[in-house]
């Protein structure tokens, strides 16, 4: 049977790093209310010259390097972000560009802090549909130009940056089943407000009145968004470890977005995690978004936490309200 496994894993953060003192001097507040709030000490900005496609290809590059692929090897692309380079064409096709793949297919997925997970889905489907061998997944984001310095909500969170994996069909026919034993997507559009860019598409398009108001940054009601996200997410990791016969416990790692320290926290307490057991990069990169739960991994298995025939799960969560989970031995 041919199982979607992940052969190569890379990263990028830009060059700057931008110190709570920076965002706290804003907002009137100081450090240690930021970093208790949040976890968080540094972010990474992109610099002027840097946009989502860049980023992407630097992760794809190191994760191609890990994998021993070429990029001529690719046989799909599939980007996620919510923050593209251009309205269209997809951000997707410029990594394709800069990567230097074939004529490959090359598409965007824009699933909030999920998006990750739900690229990571479609390449699996088509590597076991037959449509794929190998697929770059890649999640890029740039939300520090999304972001209004002055709100305390969303300024003190949010950081850029890249994650990447390289996925490989290969025949598996040992009794462990390595790879990916299933990824399950879920979505509750009733929540849509929770977190949002409010202008710029075709319901409210850009207009001098819209940049005015400030509706081309990004607004979030944290509270609601994150107690409903951590219930949804505890219940969908339940549901994935019963549905494959496991329970906490058999888990080596558990790689988790990486929204806010104090609700990864929460998380591991409400599920019996150990902190050894769950990746957590929030307090050098802080919030990127779709992109961190793709540098969290990229940095656990970096770090030699994850060793083959371990039993990893990876969560998400985010605006829409979407949220997944997968499961999969590595």
């Amino acid at each position: 049977m041919i199982r979607a496994k992940i052969i190569g894993t890379g990263s990028y953060l830009p060059s700057r790093i931008v110190h709570n003192e920076e965002i706290a001097g804003r907002l009137g507040l100081s450090t240690a209310h930021i970093q208790r709030l949040t976890g968080i000490r540094t972010r990474h900005w992109a610099g002027d010259h840097e946009a989502s496609s860049d980023m992407a290809v630097a992760a794809g590059r190191r994760a191609l390097d890990v994998a021993d692929c070429s990029a001529s090897s690719i046989d799909a692309i599939i980007l996620s972000t919510t923050s593209p380079d251009m309205v269209f064409p997809s951000t997707a096709c410029l990594v394709q560009r800069g990567l230097g793949c074939r004529q490959v297919g090359a598409f965007d997925v824009s699933a909030s802090c999920s998006g990750f997970l739900y690229g990571l889905s479609m390449a699996q489907a088509m590597i076991q549909s037959g449509q794929a061998k190998t697929c770059l997944v890649v999640a890029s984001e740039v939300k520090s130009r999304s972001l209004d310095l002055r709100d305390e909500a969303t300024a003190l969170l949010f950081g850029d940056g890249a994650g990447a994996v390289i996925l490989r069909g290969e025949e598996d026919r040992s009794p462990e089943w390595r790879g990916i034993l299933g990824i399950r997507l879920y979505a509750d559009g009733a929540h849509h407000g929770l977190i949002r860019v409010s202008s710029g598409g075709s319901r409210t398009p850009l207009s001098s009145d819209t940049v005015r108001k400030q509706e081309h940054t990004l607004r979030m009601k944290g509270t609601s968004l994150f107690r409903i996200a951590v219930r949804r997410i505890e219940q969908a990791v339940l549901e994935i470890l019963k549905e494959f016969g496991f329970c906490p416990g058999d888990l080596k790692q558990v790689v988790l977005h990486q929204a806010n320290g104090r609700i990864l926290s929460h998380l591991a307490d409400r599920l019996g995690m150990g902190q050894d057991r769950l990746a957590s990069v929030i307090e050098g990169y802080g919030n990127t978004s779709s992109a961190s739960l793709s540098i969290a991994l990229d940095d656990v298995v970096r770090g030699g936490n994850i060793s083959p025939g371990d039993l990893v799960l990876l969560g998400s969560f985010g605006g829409g309200l979407t949220w997944a989970t997968g499961l999969l031995r590595w």
